[in-house]
């Protein structure tokens, strides 16, 4: 099983190492010895001497030499591989584990030529799945070592290796493998696994997903464990779905995304008394929604300087679906024209405002006045379109401080800032405040890093009593935007209708772009924007949490791994409103984490 090594080659040997080929010094060594027997016969004097000066200089061509070498024992190189992965992180297989590990190392000390080379091995996270890699630690445990200095490898395992080659040829060196096998007979264990998820679906669609409740060993002989399994389906925390479903039969169960972003489906079937582990119980997949085409309403009271502002930048958004009216001729202006000699196209007010309302994602009133185009009773109608789930913008200019003010219609019911009825005019630079420093709508806006901001300034506000919601920008202290929560929907008002200038470039123009479209997807709840939140992300060997609040964040995070360990995670401010943290993990598996206010 195991071979032996040395250092060097012999002791003590002579060699020669010709300063000519040999054939020319043989032909030497027979014209001295020709010579010395012509010497003898001739009775030539000095004979002997001139022969040993011949014998000597062939000697000295043949360049005769000794060498003298010591050599000593190698050792051989034993590696042993010890399976650290979460299936071996029981208490039982993890003392069985210690046990081998330390009676393998006693039976190589006997011999002082087996030098043991232990490799611990962990889970490893290959291709989103979680796997024992133990023939590519082997592989990178012997990488220096030379195939004559190798003896046999040792696994300590309980045999769930995901690397075994196809055969021997692929080992290092060929070497014989030994398996030490944890666990006993007796053992049994039920999981669950998702075999085909969605990765992403349309918000408000239904998605398949199809799982198997598996069975290894005799799970049979434990109670409870003969019949059904009770599946219980979650979906972001919240229970969906309980099923009864037969052990190693695929099931199909179909579930609604509801929200945009990420949506979390968790499996898990109820456990068996006695089984060994109740981690791989649970079962998670991440199901990214994605949002049809959002439809946006943009109504604009009458044609000002900044009214294709709000359309370019919605139309250029691919997944906005926009419907603009502006009114250009209002009741008013009744002249007596023929309705079929008009050019112009009739409001539908019904149409939007009573039967398709719903249909939108997000109104946006820029400039709007009550003129007499659209009822009192249809601005309630908005306000409980509002109340009930949706998004109104109120881009305001003058005429909401006038007579003909919508903050004098029933939609007053819903807006956070009620109009005194006076203008602010005068060159003013809008600031985020404390609050907005926090917000994810107004927090890092380009150019908010300086005193002045480093953008252009408006010229007109509209002054308003006090605000509920959160004033994210001012004008001089005042509140510029404010947003609000109404009900289960959400409102934003913008007190000032300058916004055009920045998109002009005026005084270097401003942070438009960012700021209006963080507006429009906050008001229709786009996850990422959400002011409290409790996130994190994993790469198989760290886990970063984020905690967005716009309140006093607590510092440290729990996080329950898999095995049930807990780790207490620091989250430090990195930015106004957003706290950072990290831990490293070394498992696989759903990682439930909270806070003293929020829970992931």
């Amino acid at each position: 099983m195991f071979r032996r090594c040395w250092k060097g080659w012999g002791n003590n040997e002579p060699d020669l190492r010709p300063l000519v080929p040999l054939t020319a010094i043989y032909a030497a060594l027979a014209a001295v010895i020709a010579l010395m027997v012509l010497g003898y016969l001739t009775r030539m004097r000095a004979t002997t001497l001139r022969a040993a000066a011949g014998f000597l200089l062939v000697a000295a061509i043949a360049n005769p030499t000794i060498s003298q070498e010591e050599r000593s024992p190698l050792t051989t190189i034993v590696p042993i591989i010890v399976d650290r992965s979460q299936s071996q992180l029981t208490e039982d297989r993890t003392g069985q584990t210690d046990a081998a590990l330390e009676t393998l190392k006693a039976r190589l000390a006997e011999d002082p030529m087996l030098e043991p080379r232990i490799v611990d091995v962990a889970t490893a996270n290959e291709n989103g799945r979680a796997e024992t890699l133990a023939f590519r630690a082997l592989a990178d445990a012997v990488r220096d070592v030379p195939p004559s200095r190798m003896g046999a490898a040792f696994f300590i395992t309980d045999g769930q290796i995901h690397d075994i080659p196809d055969n021997a040829a692929a080992l290092p060196a060929d070497i014989p493998v030994n398996a030490l096998v944890t666990g006993t007979a007796q053992e049994y264990d039920r999981r669950i696994e998702i075999n085909e998820a969605p990765r992403f679906g349309l918000v408000g669609e239904s998605l398949p997903v199809e799982f198997t409740v598996v069975n290894d060993g005799p799970v049979d002989q434990a109670e409870g464990g003969t019949g059904p399994a009770m599946v219980t389906a979650r979906l972001n925390g919240t229970v969906v779905a309980e099923m009864l479903v037969a052990p190693g039969i695929s099931t199909r169960y179909v579930f609604d995304i509801e929200n945009g972003g990420e949506n979390i489906l968790e499996l898990s079937v109820d456990p068996v008394a006695g089984e060994l582990t109740e981690v791989n119980n649970r079962a998670v997949q991440i199901v990214e929604g994605i949002r049809e085409n959002l439809r946006v309403l943009l109504v604009s009271g009458s044609p000002h300087s900044g009214e294709r502002t709000w359309r370019n930048l919605l139309k250029s958004d691919p997944s906005v679906d926009l419907v603009h009216f502006t009114i250009l001729r209002p009741p008013e202006k009744q002249d007596g024209t023929p309705i079929n000699e008009l050019s112009l196209i009739a409001f539908p007010t019904r149409e939007l405002f009573i039967d398709k309302i719903d249909d939108f994602d997000l109104i946006i009133f820029d400039r709007y006045q009550n003129r007499g185009v659209l009822p009192l009773l249809y601005y309630d109608n908005i306000a409980q379109y509002v109340l009930n789930g949706g998004a109104l913008l109120v881009a305001a200019g003058p005429e909401i401080a006038g007579p003909e003010s919508i903050a004098a219609t029933p939609l007053s019911a819903v807006l956070p800032a009620i109009p005194t009825g006076n203008l602010s005019e005068g060159g003013f630079y809008p600031e985020v405040s404390d609050t907005g420093e926090m917000h994810p709508v107004t927090r890092d806006l380009p150019g908010d890093g300086s005193e002045p901001p480093a953008w252009g300034r408006w010229f007109r506000s509209i002054p308003v009593g006090e605000a509920r919601g959160e004033t994210v920008l001012t004008a001089d202290g005042a509140p510029l935007l404010v947003l609000s929560r109404e009900g289960q929907g959400r409102i934003a008002e913008f007190l000032s209708d300058q916004g055009w200038l920045w998109a002009r470039g005026f005084e270097g123009g401003g942070p438009y772009v960012p700021l209006y479209r963080r507006i429009a997807h906050w008001l229709m709840q786009e996850p990422a924007l959400e002011e409290e939140a409790l996130t994190a992300t994993s790469d198989g060997e760290r886990l970063e949490i984020t905690r967005q609040t716009m309140g006093e964040a607590p510092r440290d995070a729990t996080v329950s791994t898999p095995s049930g360990q807990a780790i207490t995670v620091t989250l430090e401010e990195q930015e106004p409103g957003l706290f950072r943290g990290e831990a490293p993990v070394s498992e696989m598996g759903l990682f439930p984490f909270r806070t003293a206010t929020c829970n992931a």
